[in-house]
């Protein structure tokens, strides 16, 4: 007969181990479940559907929330530090998926945010072995880390020029011409500042289109900033992970970021191209 402790880390074999034949066949089954949970909400969504079959949709939506609750609570009961799993990123995940079924006990549009559960088939990754693909994923964020102030500095700078802009066509145009406020003013700089232009607010007197004129332009020459800060930072980012890779020829690893040959034999860590 098996104890406690061994029907528990069976339980943590099946739920949290991927790398198991058990394991694999939980986490595919799970995400068959969560697929099927966020069909069901996009079809509840439609106003015919939901009419016709809002009661079985429903219904539905209630099996599965007590199915992704009954999940939780056994990683919570099988995870060897379960406060360590409730503040992870999946314990978190997990979390959400469960919390809006219940909200909507007193609020029913909140059933709709039940597609935060999307954000459960990130799990796929470690089901089908995509987790290489995840490491590419690090280049991306050490350039957005890379350049965040950049980016930043810039935004503080394109929120004063649409700030300037919008006042500026706000004295420009006045109420009489659907400029109504500053923050309207501010809209329209926004939206003429990213080439947008959806054209429910446009400036009538020549002043105006001349001002116009010189935020499109304005526009064009700024879009390509951000693009251009995180490719720099991207690169660099690359760089830095080739350096880092090992010597070619004695596969020493660890290298400075600015190192050019190995410490241990110097070879080139970088090959030539013919």
């Amino acid at each position: 007969m098996q104890t406690p402790s061994s029907w528990r880390e069976r339980l943590f074999v099946i739920v949290f181990q991927s790398d198991t034949t058990a394991g694999r066949r939980f986490d595919k089954i799970l995400l068959l479940i969560i697929l099927a949970s966020l069909v069901t909400v996009i079809l509840d969504s439609i106003d015919e559907v939901h009419r016709n079959y809002g009661g079985l949709l429903a219904g539905m939506e209630w099996t599965f929330t007590a199915v992704f609750l009954v999940e939780y609570l056994a990683r919570l009961y099988s995870s060897p530090k379960p406060l360590r799993y409730a503040f992870s990123f999946y314990g978190l995940v997990d979390l959400l998926a469960i919390v809006p079924g219940l909200i909507a006990l007193y609020y029913s549009d909140a059933q709709y945010l039940l597609i935060v559960r999307v954000i459960r088939m990130l799990r796929i990754f470690r089901v089908l072995k995509l987790s290489p693909y995840l490491k590419q994923a690090n280049y991306l964020m050490a350039a957005l880390r890379g350049s965040k102030q950049k980016i930043i500095v810039f935004l503080v700078s394109v929120s004063t020029l649409v700030t300037v802009f919008g006042t500026l066509m706000y004295v420009i145009e006045g109420p009489e011409h659907g400029f109504t406020s500053i923050p309207k003013g501010i809209y329209w700089a926004i939206v003429t500042l990213t080439t947008v232009g959806f054209g429910d607010i446009v400036p009538t007197t020549p002043l105006g289109q001349v001002l116009s004129s010189l935020v499109m332009i304005t526009g064009y020459s700024i879009i390509a900033v951000p693009t251009g800060i995180f490719t720099a930072e991207l690169a660099n980012a690359l760089r830095g992970e080739q350096l880092r890779h090992d010597c070619p020829s004695c596969h020493k690893d660890g290298h400075e970021h600015d190192a050019a040959f190995c410490s241990r034999c110097g070879s080139a860590l970088f090959r030539k191209t013919e």
